[in-house]
């Protein structure tokens, strides 16, 4: 009993549970399967990853620093994109990027926390 490639129907040889002949393949039925919405998600996380990248190049002191919206910007911070927000009960919301967060003050100063 010869298994196909799902996607060249070529012989494929190995695994019992082998789908397709190379990695090649693999990708290209993927990439197939799921077209419209992969470019849209990969978008967004690729901005959330080089949003919390430009976060964790901070050096933290006792869980937190500060900086400027300036120095943000010019690391390539895109203030649209979080992954959730966090409101004390004050009323002080920050901003966080999975466990690093912002909270903007006054001036164009931003402090940076990590949530442990």
């Amino acid at each position: 009993m010869n298994k196909q490639c799902l996607e060249c129907s070529k012989e494929v040889i190995g695994r019992i549970d082998k789908k397709f002949c190379n990695d090649y393949c693999r990708n290209a039925y993927n990439n197939k399967v799921n077209p419209d919405s992969k470019n849209l998600i990969r978008n967004i996380n690729n901005r959330l990853r080089k949003n919390y990248r430009v976060l964790d190049s901070y050096k933290l002191t006792d869980g937190k620093t500060k900086t400027t919206r300036t120095r943000l910007l010019d690391k390539g911070f895109d203030f649209d994109y979080v992954t959730n927000l966090y409101t004390t009960k004050k009323g002080t919301t920050y901003y966080f990027l999975y466990d690093l967060g912002y909270l903007p003050l006054d001036n164009d100063f931003y402090m940076i926390v990590k949530r442990e």
